[in-house]
């Protein structure tokens, strides 16, 4: 609740209410909100959109009497490093610009906050002087800096080849039994090249490494954006060498080349931060090729919104979160971001008075607060047991990597039906076969009427560059035979893949592609009544639910996709 309290204003909240551009009333409001939420009052200001940056900026170089410094020209990247703790530039909301002798130059986008500027002198024993700058541009400064600088990823480019070297990697072992009698490879050059993959890997956003070998030659793929392209060829007689390193990196058995393994590798990169690699070796003619599969904790982070949910579609997702109880699942091909869509919802339900179990077949990503079990069918423990035994800890939430057989698929859905959240996974093309893959497999159909609450469909498509797309020339008629209708045209700008030296042939990154089909009551009737997956669909279009390709095509009216990539990734 506000405050009656009046404050007497002063500094560049005097200034902004004399100006018309903040009223006095909102400014004292501001001022007492921002104290309580220890942020700038300026700071505070913009991000409620209660005044624009470019005006604070111009009346506070009125008032002061300082010239006014265009930060958009600034490269983060050269900003003094390691002279300001990240910690004390996030708190004070500075940066420091440059150093001349014993002055530190800092960006501020309010003159009077003496106090930042003070505790930086007191840390750094060096003199401070105050540049204006926009507040607006201030926030995406610090944001830049401190990616480039506490990230990981940042950091990559100072690595030299000693650097290369010595990094931090350690094996884990996928059963939980470390091998500390593992044989190591002793060949620096070699070591340093692995782990340049491995990092050259990371910096490029790359899912996963592929390591080939063939009759005559040697190849690593990088799949990047979902597609896989050849980043090096080392020697042919490297080959068996590379293997051995990887394997013994995973902790798997070197000796043995005749039968596929499972392994881990965790790079530590920071105090904060390490990345994981999922290695599976295959044996081939020619050799063993190895695949790893970056795994980066980072993701199941992102949050609902940079997933890219349409808003109606992200509304159904979180309300069917919410539900006490039913069954929520989540289908596609491999690679389709299933297990983020699967994270980023127990994240969101990972409190402290929810109980949440996971089987997974591997754990990809370790969560805090939630209890992840690896299956091994090996040893007895596959998805039916491990569910079993979560059913008799009182779970609230239960996580199934993937509904595999009819056991698994029964003891789930009773789950759904005595009072659990249930996720998982299937790998079906849409919504409505994911219906028809569970009748298929046995489950019956009232079963599965009554506790599926929410199915979704998803594919990745690669995301256009934003610094290179440009508007795509593409006839009326061809849009409207593709799936557009006029409505979407009115308004929609169809952009087309360009590249330049900031992406990959005009893409950069990826975005979620999802037909979200809550199970209403016509559905639900409809499924009891043995309907197939094309009258479930047609039933879903009717109540409004988009199929992949609507989806896709309305990525594209708001220019984040390609029609080449639309055709790509969905179909007719």
């Amino acid at each position: 609740m506000a405050s009656n309290t009046t404050i007497a204003l002063s500094g560049l909240a005097r200034r902004l209410v004399r100006d018309g551009l903040v009223p006095e009333e909102t400014a004292q409001e501001a001022y007492q909100a921002a104290g309580k939420e220890k942020i700038p009052f300026v700071s505070y200001l913009v991000n409620n959109a209660l005044a624009s940056s470019p005006d604070i900026a111009t009346a506070a170089s009125d008032e002061f009497g300082a010239p006014l410094f265009d930060l958009t020209a600034f490269n983060p990247e050269m900003a003094p490093k390691d002279l300001v703790d990240i910690k004390l530039i996030q708190k004070n909301h500075t940066l420091p610009l440059y150093r001349r002798g014993n002055r530190l130059f800092i960006a501020v986008s309010d003159p009077t906050n003496l106090r930042a500027l003070d505790e930086i002198k007191f840390h750094t024993g060096i003199t401070t002087d105050a540049v204006l700058v926009e507040e607006q541009a201030l926030a995406e400064a610090i944001n830049k800096f401190v990616e480039a600088n506490d990230s990981p990823i940042g950091n990559f480019d100072d690595f030299d080849e000693e650097g290369l070297e010595d990094l931090d990697i350690q094996a884990v072992s996928e059963g939980g039994n470390d091998d500390e009698d593992s044989q190591e490879i002793d060949d620096t050059p070699l070591v340093r090249f692995v782990n340049k993959v491995l990092i050259d890997a990371i910096k490029g956003g790359a899912s996963d490494i592929h390591f080939e070998p063939y009759e005559k030659s040697y190849r690593v793929r990088f799949r990047t954006d979902g597609i896989l392209h050849e980043v090096a060829r080392p020697p042919m007689n490297l080959a068996g060498r590379i293997s051995s390193r990887l394997k013994v990196m995973s902790q798997m058995d070197i000796s043995e080349r005749r039968i596929p393994q499972d392994g881990r590798i965790k790079m530590r990169l920071s105090k904060k931060r390490a990345i994981d690699f999922r290695v599976n070796t295959l044996p081939c003619l020619f050799g063993e090729k190895i695949v790893l599969r970056i795994l980066d904790p980072s993701s199941a982070q992102m949050g609902i919104d940079a997933l890219g949910y349409e808003p109606e579609q992200k509304a159904m997702f979180m309300k069917a979160l919410m539900q006490p109880q039913g069954m929520i699942l989540v289908t596609g091909p491999t690679g389709s971001g299933k297990t983020v869509s699967l994270y980023t919802g127990l994240n969101i339900l990972n409190e402290t008075e929810r109980n949440i179990s996971t089987a997974e077949d591997p754990v990809e990503i370790n969560l805090e607060g939630i209890n992840q079990c690896h299956v091994n069918p090996k040893v007895g423990l596959g998805f039916a047991e491990a569910l079993r035994s979560f059913l008799r800890q009182d779970p609230d939430i239960i996580m199934v990597g993937e509904i595999r057989d009819l056991e698994t698929a029964e003891i789930s859905i009773k789950a759904a039906q005595t009072g659990h959240m249930v996720m998982s996974t299937l790998h079906t093309n849409s919504a409505a076969e994911t219906i028809t893959r569970l009748l298929n497999m046995g489950v019956p159909a009232f079963n599965v009427a009554t506790s599926v609450n929410l199915i979704i469909a998803q594919r990745l498509g690669r995301r256009l560059c934003s610094h290179c797309a440009e508007p795509a020339e593409i006839p009326k008629e061809l849009l409207l035979e593709e799936g557009f209708n006029e409505e979407d045209l009115k308004e929609a700008t169809i952009m087309k893949a360009v590249g330049c030296d900031k992406c990959s042939n005009g893409y950069k990154g990826r975005v979620g592609i999802y037909e979200v089909v809550r199970v209403t009551k016509a559905i639900s009737q409809l499924i009891m009544e043995g309907g197939n997956s094309i009258q479930i669909s047609e039933q879903a279009r009717i109540e409004g639910f988009d199929d992949l390709r609507r989806s896709a095509l309305m990525k594209a009216a708001q220019g984040l996709l390609s029609l080449e990539e639309v055709n790509r990734v969905t179909k007719d």
